[in-house]
């Protein structure tokens, strides 16, 4: 998996920040998810090398309008472009639905493709899957914040063992697009009749990645639950640890709540985003100051900025 960050910011835009919108390359598919679309995300996407195209799904965590304000109208860009035709697939909380049919209806917008909106309250109250395909399952929970927010967890399924190509060729058979359901553990009969497992030629299983989503909240318990042994978890930081009393006034978290959510949850690395505006080069505290107060919890964090890309990668403790 490929993580692209189109929005690191919380509240407003700044000259160097859009608000928060994530993009998730999936392996081996042409296949692309959003997480949050705050407002000016579809011109992020031109900013940026992602194909606007490939997108499939929408995960929003809350209705504040850094997250969603950029969604009518980039969901209409894609109707007026034609490339949408397997339809966008929405999840997020109640209100999201009704949203979206106010503004599409009022501005006599048609959505030429086919939508639809999921809601996520059910699954994350009950602990259910709330997504699921042959390759990837994605979890939700309820976060703490003003309005109803949820993190997303994206999981990976194991992975096929390695192909063992030499002994596939002492077998006889011949390479070509037979190798890619081999290496996928799949049977194929071959042009002789011989019938092949795919899992007799591959190696031990290998751990998929995780990829978990969380903003915007306090400090919480469900999160640190949902972000367990995952490879990248990326944890709002909208304050500075000496704000923390703001910081649970307005429900959110400081850089050492999203560190104390990536230690005891022991994932892989932690990734600040959802920064103040206020934290800017040239002021009292910058984003390094978040880093360093953030990486003296947890060491392997670093600060999101507006069109990083991380490549995930599983780590030792994943689950």
């Amino acid at each position: 998996m490929q993580v692209t960050f189109l929005g690191t910011s919380s509240g407003v835009p700044t000259r160097a920040r859009n608000v928060s919108a994530v993009a998730l390359r999936l392996p081996q598919r042409a296949e692309m998810w959003l997480f949050d679309c705050g407002e000016g995300t579809q011109h992020q996407f031109l900013r940026s090398d992602l194909r606007l195209s490939q997108l499939r799904r929408i995960f929003i965590t809350h209705m504040h309008g850094d997250h969603v304000f950029g969604l009518p109208g980039l969901l209409a860009s894609l109707g007026l472009a034609g490339n949408c035709r397997s339809g966008i697939d929405l999840y997020g909380p109640d209100p999201l639905d009704n949203f979206l049919n106010g503004v599409l209806r009022t501005s006599s917008t048609r959505i030429g493709y086919p939508l639809e909106v999921h809601r996520v309250r059910p699954a994350a109250e009950d602990g259910a899957i709330l997504f699921e395909d042959d390759e990837l399952l994605v979890r939700c929970t309820p976060l703490t914040h003003r309005v109803p927010a949820y993190a997303y967890r994206v999981e990976q399924k194991p992975l096929a063992g390695r192909f063992d190509v030499e002994r596939a060729r002492k077998l006889g058979i011949p390479p070509g697009p037979v190798y890619a359901q081999l290496k996928r553990g799949k049977r194929v009969t071959l042009d002789d009749g011989r019938v092949i497992d795919g899992q007799d030629l591959c190696g031990p299983e290998r751990p998929g990645v995780s990829v978990v989503y969380c903003t915007d909240t306090v400090f919480c318990e469900a999160a640190v639950h949902l972000a367990q042994g995952a490879d990248l978890l990326i944890h709002e930081a909208t304050f500075a640890h000496d704000e923390a009393e703001m910081a649970f006034q307005r429900q959110h978290s400081t850089s050492t709540m999203a560190a104390q959510t990536a230690a005891e949850a022991k994932v892989g690395q932690l990734v600040l985003t959802h920064l103040s505006p206020r934290y800017v080069p040239g002021n009292p505290v910058t984003p390094d100051d978040l880093l360093n107060e953030a990486c003296a919890i947890f060491p392997n964090t670093v600060v999101a900025r507006d069109f990083m890309c991380i490549d995930v990668k599983p780590h030792c403790n994943s689950s």
